[in-house]
């Protein structure tokens, strides 16, 4: 065998071992392809008599006439990424506005031990610590991350004004969020927005989708343990 045919398996193996290698280093912690009910989400609604939560055709149906924030009841640590699929609805309906296809992640009340004790009001969220994504906010016109501190304020990390980084009715969008070793990245449709070498990071918290008087449908939520 000549030595262009051993360099070349040997580059086929060492492709083949990281793959393989990636695909050994995550392992799902919990999954939801909301087949069933709400049971793993908890709803904190500004409007809750013109707000719901269902279950319709397989796809977790959020419509908030307000702000609305839909918890995964799960505590998450270390280092994971968070996957779903998510469509913001825009079919002439009630709460259909195509605007704030966001989320929190890595939540926690530094006050209280339950973090479920919100109103769904925007402002209602500023004392806890978290990760925050705006993306389509403010009427479809900004996308946002920013980092939640408390007392301490939640300042923009970065912030889009430009059409690509929007967003637009009845898409389909494959969200993606990693946390690893003090570093969270927000990726949508297989482009980064955002990555965020945290000097204090958020290890531990609470996941959740996140919107204010829009209509959005999400599916196959999957969160992942990494190395």
């Amino acid at each position: 065998m000549n030595t262009k045919k051993i360099v070349f398996i040997l580059f086929l193996m060492t492709i083949n071992g990281i793959v393989f290698g990636q695909k050994q280093h995550q392992k799902i912690s919990y999954k939801d392809d909301f087949n069933g009910d709400t049971k793993n989400w908890v709803a904190e609604f500004e409007n809750p008599k013109t707000s719901s939560l269902q279950i319709i055709d397989g796809k977790l149906d959020v419509s908030s006439s307000a702000g609305a924030t839909i918890w995964f009841e799960n505590k998450l640590s270390g280092n994971i990424m968070i996957t779903y699929h998510a469509m913001v609805v825009d079919k002439g309906g009630k709460t259909d506005r195509v605007s704030d296809l966001n989320a929190f992640w890595m939540a926690s009340n530094p006050a209280n031990e339950n973090l479920f004790t919100q109103n769904g009001k925007f402002t209602s969220y500023d004392g806890l610590h978290l990760y925050y994504a705006g993306v389509g906010g403010h009427d479809n016109s900004k996308t946002r991350f920013r980092k939640y501190e408390g007392e301490s304020g939640k300042e923009i990390q970065k912030e889009y004004l430009d059409q690509p980084h929007l967003i637009s009715g009845n898409k389909d969008y494959f969200i993606k969020i990693i946390v690893k070793n003090g570093l969270t990245q927000y990726f949508l449709n297989g482009e980064l927005y955002w990555e965020f070498k945290d000097k204090t990071p958020y290890t531990t918290g609470y996941f959740g989708f996140r919107t204010t008087k829009s209509h959005q449908i999400f599916d196959d939520f999957k969160v992942y343990k990494i190395k």
